[in-house]
């Protein structure tokens, strides 16, 4: 099997990514939320320019696929007629901000949030996948979530902590920004083109930067009630355009957040219905993982998501369906992962797409009929 193309960085909407079925534009909502009327204008963007549904990426954004190049220029033109377009393209690829979801208007987190995208333009040039990670609710919910600098809290306050440190440096709100773009400008000045996450030089860290140990972590989101709405889930993070658009609409909801866990959040509104939506905490499609897959991945191997689907209910545990050994749709390890190549699969349980395959040249038949417990 040829090694996969890594390509280094990820789709924007200025700046997007040719697949297998045409362009991949990236859409980043500010403080992860959009409004009903932004929600229902991008829906109708993805069946006017795209292939009718939404994508949730593990970084809380969402993707249009399926634009033809000939018309990235008046998708454009839509954003930004919907407030969901950076007008400088440097500052949309700085925007790479995780936001805890369940914030209140005007609290910490999204104090912290909306100061760190009006500053964007005062971070020293970064590497294109360096991220952020405003996570500063009453229990830590991103931990678990790429991001190379964190606002975390404990009882003590606030913790600016680098990825990859066991502890952080304690700051107080009116300089934590201040603080965030110091250790940033310390990044900047230290990696290599080898190291560039922060989780690759964090062993040299100064130690101011080092001593308070940030909170504890809360429990995984499921669908269902909570604070703000209710979440609903999106298997394999796609999100049929029509029928989000149906369901803001019929609920009476005010705004969608996004989430990096394949989950959104309706704020407000009624709880209704949801039947191109995971409504049950416990559905086996919530911890099953498959990229696009082949046609629409140039680089993948096999299709993936109709196997996810048929497996999803037989894998005691998580699945994640591979087109590649990139393994993007699933960052961490698996308790079972199927990768494909030249047609078939490979299998590697308790790991990465990466890893090693304890075995090769799984058809779908024999993967159909196999005990995996």
């Amino acid at each position: 099997m040829s090694a996969p193309v890594v390509q280094g960085w990820c789709p924007g909407a200025h700046r997007p990514m040719m697949s297998g079925d045409g362009l991949v534009v990236r859409v980043r909502p500010r403080l992860a939320r959009l409004t009903a009327e932004q929600t229902m204008g991008l829906c109708d963007l993805a069946e006017r320019f795209g292939n009718g549904t939404i994508d949730l990426t593990n970084r809380a954004n969402l993707q249009l696929r399926g634009v033809a190049e000939a018309d990235h220029q008046s998708l454009l033109a839509e954003l930004a007629a919907l407030n969901l377009l950076d007008a400088e393209p440097g500052i949309e690829v700085r925007r790479n901000i995780l936001v805890s979801p369940l914030y209140q208007a005007g609290d910490l987190t999204a104090r912290l949030a909306q100061e760190l995208i009006d500053r964007l333009a005062e971070l020293p040039a970064l590497p294109a996948k360096f991220g952020f990670a405003i996570d500063t609710g009453p229990e830590r919910l991103l931990a678990g979530n790429s991001a190379d600098i964190r606002l975390e809290t404990r009882p003590e306050g606030l913790i600016l902590r680098a990825d990859g440190a066991n502890t952080g440096r304690l700051v107080q709100e009116p300089e934590a920004i201040d603080q965030l773009i110091a250790l940033a400008a310390w990044f900047a000045q230290t990696y290599t083109p080898e190291t560039r996450r922060m989780s690759r030089v964090v062993s040299v860290l100064p130690p101011e930067w080092q001593g308070a140990a940030p909170g504890s972590i809360g429990p995984p989101l499921r669908p269902g009630p909570c604070d703000p709405g209710k979440l609903y889930g999106a298997a394999f993070g796609q999100l049929p355009a029509h029928a989000l658009k149906d369901l803001i609409a019929q609920s009476g909801a005010v705004a969608l957040r996004v989430t990096p866990w394949r989950l959104i959040l309706l704020e407000g509104g009624a709880a209704i219905p949801a039947p191109a939506f995971v409504t049950d905490g416990t559905d086996p499609l919530m911890i099953t993982d498959a990229c696009p897959g082949a046609p629409y991945c140039p680089q993948a191997q096999v299709e993936t998501r109709d196997i996810a689907r048929a497996l999803a209910a037989r894998v005691p545990g998580s699945l994640h369906v591979s087109g590649c050994a990139k393994g993007c749709a699933r960052i961490g390890p698996a308790d079972v992962t199927l990768i494909g190549n030249a047609g078939r699969f490979d299998l590697v349980k308790q790991g990465r797409a990466g890893d090693e395959p304890c075995q090769t040249g799984l058809t779908e038949e024999t993967l159909m009929n196999m005990d995996f417990t």
